[in-house]
């Protein structure tokens, strides 16, 4: 598709239809064909990460049962590591080195330098120290509260070879619980109060990049980690809880890359960025959720990036704000 008089690219394909999931009358083929795409390959990427990371990076329980800083800091500097790697290899490839220049990419402009509004003038380095320094530490408090909570029994908790249908249901819910708590506490950082004292400093970034997604106010992180916290009433597993960790730091990394698809070979495409989110960053007001829980499109939020919808956004914002 090309791009338009501003030079922006958007994805030649209906982003603001509901999840099939959610449609009356039922369509179980279009469902099928929507959940082989929602798990593969990113969610199952992050299943067995986590799988991995359970088995071979975390420490034993009976370690956990107490807070002691060694087996935190282990904790701390396994989430550092894998989020710098992560989260480089794809500023790498589509920012730095710019394998595929502006192909599929949404922006015509890259990452802001001489900024006054970043740390050091610098928009990359900016997000760099946020995501570490603030997203990572608040990622590890909250995996060392959950392991704390399951070697001392606070939680309920299963067995995976006991009860293993149950344990892959959750498991492969995990995501759509991601965008269900992603949405209502995105939704809560846009309350005038909480913008202004925390969610500003995640919309500095209108392009955004991969060091974008975590970039937020310690604050937006407090709220944005809780989501291993349902398991204080759900039976689960270490590894689920795990799992909701990953997903939310690794996630937003590849969500904010601001390119729709990775060209790996002429004909071998990955799916990466979210343009649902990326037309967020760019228009504030819309789009709070992603489109697997149709939120927005219920609530009269949603924006799928054309002009009809823009005009639909801007009179919504005029009446919000009156002007």
């Amino acid at each position: 598709m090309p791009r338009d008089e501003r030079g922006y690219w958007q994805p030649d394909k209906d982003i603001g239809a509901p999840n099939p999931m959610f449609a009356w009358p039922p369509r179980p083929m279009a469902v099928v064909k929507w959940i082989y795409h929602h798990l593969w390959p990113w969610n199952i990427f992050y299943m067995v990460v986590a799988a991995l990371t359970w088995l071979y990076l975390t420490p034993e329980l009976s370690r956990t049962a107490k807070f002691r800083a060694d087996w935190m800091l282990e904790i701390f500097a396994r989430n550092l590591v894998m989020m710098f790697v992560f989260t480089s290899a794809l500023h790498i490839w589509f920012w730095s080195r710019k394998v595929q220049g502006f192909q599929y990419k949404y922006t015509p402009d890259w990452m802001g330098k001489g900024k006054r509004q970043f740390l050091w003038n610098d928009q990359v380095r900016d997000n760099i120290f946020w995501s570490l320094a603030s997203g990572v530490t608040i990622w590890t408090l909250f995996e060392a509260f959950m392991l704390w909570g399951y070697a001392n029994n606070h939680f309920p908790w299963i067995d995976p070879r006991e009860q293993p249908v149950y344990f892959i249901v959750i498991l492969a819910l995990i995501p759509m619980w991601r965008v269900f708590h992603f949405y209502w506490t995105h939704r809560l950082l846009h309350v005038k109060p909480l913008y202004k004292a925390a969610h500003y400093l995640h919309h500095k970034n209108i392009n955004i990049g991969p060091w974008s997604g975590l970039s937020m106010h310690p604050i937006e992180h407090l709220l944005y980690f809780t989501g291993p916290l349902i398991f204080f009433i759900v039976p689960s597993h270490p590894i689920h809880a795990i799992l909701i960790g990953h997903h939310a730091a690794l996630s937003a990394a590849q969500g904010h890359v601001g390119f729709e698809e990775a060209v790996v070979k002429d004909n071998v495409k990955v799916p990466v960025a979210s343009y649902f989110h990326q037309l967020h960053h760019r228009y504030f007001e819309c789009n709070y959720g992603e489109p697997e829980f149709p939120f927005d499109y219920w609530f009269g939020t949603s924006h799928d990036g054309s002009p009809e919808m823009r005009e639909k956004m801007l009179a919504r914002t005029r009446a919000m704000h009156g002007s």
